[in-house]
């Protein structure tokens, strides 16, 4: 079960920074300006040994003239509905305000746990002004803390986690392949046409989906289990925020998933939605394939496919391993290779080298190209081998591991790549002194 955890609140009031501290990276863009965050911002964190995704709302909102926008509200319904529990952040340096006690009227409502975060308690002064947020008539603490010193911020945890779900193992072996993608590029249509079955209703209209939808499916040896995750409600409430409902759900099944398919539509490309979630799969050590769906509508050329994948994939640098396949969900054409490939990256997953086979290789290319000496001292890599985890993981021991550079450490896995395959995997390399 994926713990999602969605901060919301008025614009303004600090979400993006308390998103900066949860994920502990400066990843989204914060400024004194209301309405700032315009990306989609999701991360991961973890407190108390309990996992969970955090989500910035704020970066879903596209602005307009109506500081309360109807897709803030939206957003907020969205999350009610979607997220394990939701951070109600409101501001102590100008208190109350009528916009607060709207977001408090709507969260109300919600079955799921709120917290409320008093933010920008700089001071003792500040901390105690935070009793007149009860006045929004929540049955639950309230938590005075700086988002930007991270005062307070551990006793939020310490009371966030204990509403979190314990990482419970799926019972079900079978490997997990998560069809994700924007919405209307043809999730639908592929498993339908993989199942050959209605199993779910395709329509031109983006939405239609109504949950994410798990079906069996054997093939290529395994018994699989493809989940849709077009998860778009049709109702008013989901307008402008059909990509915000679409990555809550997609971020659902990628956790629970093995291999995570992402669904391009052929002529619009890859988009940052897409960029996105694969970096969400990348740090969750799960395979990736790339389907560029409804192939057959583009007029081609001598090297259509060759320069399409190209361009893909030097986009996603440094994360360009994941496979990319072009099918038609509609002619049913590669649909089988896909599933073909998809299964070899599940098994590339597990996929062990043997020591000998990989100390030959890796040290044949190792002195071809030694590693750039450190103030005039040579690096020596003596030994490597394979440990057990998520995705394959090696360690190389050396003499001098902290100073083994980034650029180096591409060139190891490249020529891992190159010799082992891997492909769709994430590759972990890690260095210990000797």
């Amino acid at each position: 079960m994926a713990n999602i955890v969605a901060i919301t609140g008025r614009p303004n009031v600090g979400k993006s920074t308390l998103f900066n501290r949860l994920v502990e990276r400066r990843k989204a863009i914060t400024d004194n300006e209301s309405g700032v965050t315009r990306d989609r911002h999701y991360g991961k964190s973890e407190w108390n040994g309990k996992k969970f995704t955090v989500i910035d709302t704020g970066g879903y909102v596209h602005g307009s003239e109506d500081i309360f926008e109807a897709s803030i509200r939206e957003q907020v319904e969205i999350a009610m509905e979607e997220a394990s529990v939701i951070l109600f952040m409101v501001d102590c340096h100008t208190g109350l305000t009528d916009l607060d006690k709207d977001f408090g009227l709507i969260l109300r409502r919600s079955k799921k746990p709120v917290l409320i975060i008093a933010n920008k308690a700089d001071d003792a002064e500040k901390s105690a002004s935070h009793v007149e947020f009860y006045e929004l008539g929540f049955d639950a603490n309230i938590y005075p803390v700086s988002s930007q010193s991270g005062t307070g911020t551990g006793e939020l945890l310490d009371d966030l986690t204990e509403l979190l779900e314990d990482e419970i193992p799926l019972e079900d072996k079978s490997p997990r392949l998560a069809v994700v993608g924007r919405p209307n590029v043809g999730k639908s249509s592929l498993l339908n046409a993989l199942l050959d079955k209605e199993r779910s209703i395709v329509t031109d209209i983006a939405g239609t989906t109504r949950d994410s939808i798990d079906s069996q499916y054997k093939a290529f040896g395994h018994d699989l289990i493809l989940t849709d995750t077009a998860g778009l409600r049709r109702k008013a409430k989901v307008k402008e925020n059909i990509e915000f409902y679409s990555t809550l759900r997609a971020i659902k099944a990628l956790e629970n998933s093995d291999v995570c398919l992402v669904v391009l539509d052929a002529e619009r490309g890859l988009e940052s939605q897409d960029m996105n979630i694969i970096s969400l799969a990348h740090r969750n050590h799960k395979g990736v394939v790339i389907l560029v769906n409804k192939w057959d509508l583009i007029k081609k050329e001598t090297n259509t496919m060759a320069n399409y994948r190209k361009e893909i994939l030097e986009r996603l640098r440094p994360n360009d391993y994941p496979p990319v396949i072009f099918i038609s969900a509609l002619e049913k054409q590669r649909i089988y290779k896909a599933m073909e490939m998809s299964v070899q990256v599940y098994e590339n997953r597990t996929k062990q080298i043997p020591t000998a086979r990989l100390n030959e290789v890796m040290l044949d290319a190792i002195m071809k190209y030694p590693p750039p000496s450190y103030r005039g001292r040579e690096i020596k890599i003596k030994y490597i081998t394979q440990i057990t985890g998520q995705v394959p993981t090696f360690l190389f021991f050396c003499n001098l591991p902290k100073h083994i550079k980034e650029s180096y450490r591409r060139y190891l896995e490249n020529k891992m790549r190159a010799n082992f395959g891997f492909e769709g995997v994430p590759i972990r390399l890690f260095f210990r002194k000797k």
